[in-house]
């Protein structure tokens, strides 16, 4: 985005929101990769079932249900329906997986 010091404020309101709403349906309607989220998904089964205590699995399990739920409010907040809301939400949960 651009900045002109001489614009007045309510065009570079304007120009903000429709770039705002341009970059939100991009995003939403943009094809996920999810790669990385499956090997991230799969080292976090691999800790789940290599530990043998029960408290420890649903505190982790916990967690990782917790930062779902949370990435798929900010998916449903940020107007994305369905399964697409769903990918968004497990690639935010198990990206980390992209750097393996």
């Amino acid at each position: 985005m651009r900045f002109d010091e001489n614009e007045p404020q309510s065009v570079r309101e304007e120009r903000f929101t429709a770039e705002r709403a341009r970059r939100g349906e991009s995003r939403r309607t943009a094809r996920l990769d999810s790669g990385g989220a499956h090997i991230g998904a799969a080292v976090v089964a691999a800790l789940l079932g290599w530990n043998h205590q029960t408290v420890a699995l649903c505190i982790l399990g916990g967690i990782f249900l917790l930062w779902f739920s949370a990435a798929l409010a900010w998916a449903y907040a940020d107007k994305d329906r369905g399964r697409h809301a769903l990918q968004r939400a497990y690639n935010l949960t198990f990206g980390w997986g992209n750097g393996f």
